[in-house]
């Protein structure tokens, strides 16, 4: 990416988002932020927020979003109702803000004539689909408007690059953690619960056995992928996972938590969840091959500064 460079973060406000908007902000891009603040915060941009120009409003406002993409180069699009839970309750809104509302920033990109557009995807898109590890080349099986929504993003991404030549990149990601995750949002990641009930010496609460296996990737990793992503040509119409391809079980978690924290944690165990995927982990050599991504940080680095944060947090 050019220093010159202008880009665009629909979601910039948020959990990865606000990660994503330090990287480029270092890296020397200007950087334009749209976010309406029902999911992410301004103080997630705290330092930077000096640094950034932070449009608040919302992603299915056409004349807003034409606004936002003056002189952009790149689009960063993470902004998205990103609770399954929220998508099976309301299809409708839901997919008005997560299907359209991504049609309206590719459409958008195009007139404003963004180069390169990159779409935040999930690991939900493989669903139940049997066979493990994940590649990109299953089919998936979605269970969940979200995981639809996402899937549906891809082929409009796709579609706008054969049509239009807009280049766009999809990244599938895994189970993201970090500093800023919201342990109160609704969609929030079994870590950032953790960490917050180890704060207050809560037990940790485990559904099921705690034989699921995840893939959980470190923030920073994350938005590294996200800027290889822009930057390599090779990337354009890719479908790529952004995960470790490291199988860990949430019992195996909750064991690095105590050991991050340093404290003497009980586990309890409850029911297993409805719906539950028992296994999501990746097959991660496609984004190695067209990115040169590997994934840098272990768990137990990225818990240890996840739990400084959290620890920070409540001082």
């Amino acid at each position: 990416m050019s220093s010159s460079s202008t880009a665009l973060v629909t979601g910039g406000a948020g959990f990865i988002g606000s990660h994503l908007v330090r990287r480029l902000l270092a890296n020397g891009l200007k950087v334009r932020v749209l976010d309406d603040l029902s999911a992410g915060k301004e103080e997630n941009l705290v330092p930077v927020i000096q640094d950034v120009e932070l449009i608040r409003g919302d992603i299915c406002d056409q004349t807003l979003l034409q606004a936002s993409l003056k002189g952009v180069d790149q689009v960063f699009h993470l902004a998205a109702i990103a609770s399954v839970p929220r998508t099976v309750e309301d299809p409708v809104h839901s997919a008005e803000v997560n299907q359209m509302g991504t049609l309206k920033v590719l459409e958008a990109s195009r007139q404003a004539g963004a180069k390169r557009v990159l779409m935040a995807s999930s690991s939900a898109v493989y669903g139940d689909e049997p066979g493990f590890p994940k590649a990109e080349t299953m089919v998936g099986k979605p269970l969940s408007p979200y995981a639809w929504h996402k899937r549906s993003g891809e082929r409009y991404g796709q579609l706008y690059q054969d049509l239009y030549g807009l280049e766009t990149v999809s990244l599938r990601f895994f189970n993201v953690f970090g500093p800023r995750q919201d342990p109160s949002s609704p969609y929030s990641g079994v870590i950032s619960l953790f960490m917050a009930w180890a704060l207050t010496g809560r037990p940790l609460i485990v559904f099921g056995d705690g034989e699921q296996v995840r893939d959980f990737i470190y923030v920073r990793d994350v938005t590294r992928a996200l800027c290889l992503a822009m930057d390599t040509p090779r990337a354009a119409g890719a479908i790529l996972n952004v995960g470790t391809g490291i199988k860990t079980t949430v019992n195996q978690l909750a064991q690095e938590v105590a050991r991050a924290s340093a404290k003497k944690l009980a586990v309890e165990y409850s029911p297993p969840r409805q719906g539950d995927i028992l296994k999501s982990y990746c097959d991660p050599s496609l984004a190695t091959d067209i990115l040169g991504f590997t994934a840098r940080s272990s768990i137990s680095e990225g818990l240890k500064e996840t739990w400084q944060w959290f620890a920070a947090q409540s001082n």
